[in-house]
């Protein structure tokens, strides 16, 4: 851009998408004149699903707002938890990266829609805008598609910082063991008689309280690995507790 001269400060959580000759304080960025500073700052590399606040001067203006020559631009990370237009309770979308963190979301009750094979950044898009779904992605590209109903960048590639990431950020309500882990659908109460043909011998033998999904009748009990999962649920009730709605009433 060749035009007008603003000096651009990213916060400091936001500046490992700049390149790094662009995360110093007020780096000196050239405009055309006529674009937001919405398109000046993902011009730097920043997704504005990571931006909260903006100031020009000390002011607080929107997306929208097209700089002047020689304004001090500063721009902040999203507060949390963040806040999210649209109807309670929220929801979210994740690519095919993001497996481990969409069973964990599940196995805390938390609707987390998930695709297991690569459906494409147009058609993911699609489905938060149209399901108004949050989209989790690490793919900064697929978080400035417009048609998104909202995103978040998803700072870490360990799934445990992943799970705190984002219920740190969103604030979610958390209910434990209702949801199935594998489809995301809702879990009811099932007699071992009514889920007794689904049972291998052993495990009919060893367990009587069992949880069946009521949208692809997956069998749930406590079985070996409840232990590691109860240790994630008892961390994320410990640090978040049920957590509260994130949405504008």
């Amino acid at each position: 851009m060749n035009g007008p001269g603003i000096q651009l400060t990213l916060s400091p959580d936001l500046r490992l998408f700049a390149a790094p000759s662009r995360r110093a304080e007020r780096v000196p960025t050239a405009t055309d004149g006529a674009s937001s500073i919405g398109h000046v700052v993902e011009s730097a590399g920043v997704p504005l699903t990571e931006v909260g606040r903006l100031l020009v001067d000390g002011h607080e203006v929107p997306v929208s707002y097209v700089p002047q020559n020689g304004q001090n631009v500063e721009v902040f990370g999203v507060d949390r938890p963040q806040r999210v237009d649209g109807d309670a309770p929220l929801r979210f979308l994740l690519d095919v990266h993001l497996g481990t963190l969409a069973r964990r979301l599940r196995l805390l009750g938390v609707d987390a829609a998930y695709e297991n094979e690569d459906i494409g950044d147009p058609a993911l898009a699609t489905r938060s805008a149209a399901e108004r779904r949050v989209l989790l992605s690490r793919d900064r590209g697929l978080l400035r598609r417009r048609e998104l109903f909202a995103g978040a960048y998803v700072y870490s590639d360990n799934p445990d910082e992943q799970l705190r990431d984002v219920l740190s950020r969103f604030a979610p309500v958390l209910a434990p063991w209702t949801r199935c882990t594998a489809c995301n659908g809702p879990l009811r109460e099932a007699d071992k008689d009514s889920v007794g043909d689904r049972l291998e011998r052993g495990t009919h033998r060893s367990y009587d309280v069992f949880a069946q999904c009521t949208d692809c009748e997956r069998v749930y009990w406590r079985g070996a690995h409840h232990a590691r999962l109860e240790r994630i649920v008892d961390e994320a009730l410990t640090e978040f507790g049920t957590g509260a709605p994130a949405q504008k009433a």
